[in-house]
């Protein structure tokens, strides 16, 4: 998993590609968990991203829980087979998810 981050002031953008499961998890935990000081509003670019498993749904519940205290977390481009596993799990009434057309 390609992990790109881009920082501006008070927000932050995450951008993924490729598959986020127990072996990429952890590289995002770590990059995202000591990088939230002073963000306000954080942001997943999901256009890219293949492929979710729990152990990634785990890490995006982490992340809510901490920009629950201290600003907003939305997720965009989320595809199909994700939007699928965010609704079957009901990570869709705890993720604000936002798929423009």
């Amino acid at each position: 998993m390609t992990i790109n981050k881009n920082r501006e002031g008070s927000k932050m953008t995450v951008a993924l590609e490729g598959r986020l499961d127990t072996t990429t998890a952890p590289q995002l935990e770590g990059e995202i968990r000591g990088n939230l000081d002073g963000v306000t509003d954080l942001e997943f670019d999901f256009q890219n991203l293949a492929y979710i498993s729990s152990a990634g749904l785990r890490v995006m519940l982490s992340a809510q829980k901490i920009m629950n205290k201290q600003g907003n977390m939305t997720i965009r481009g989320v595809n199909e087979d994700i939007m699928d596993v965010f609704e079957v799990t009901g990570f869709v009434d705890l993720l604000h998810i936002v798929n423009e057309p």
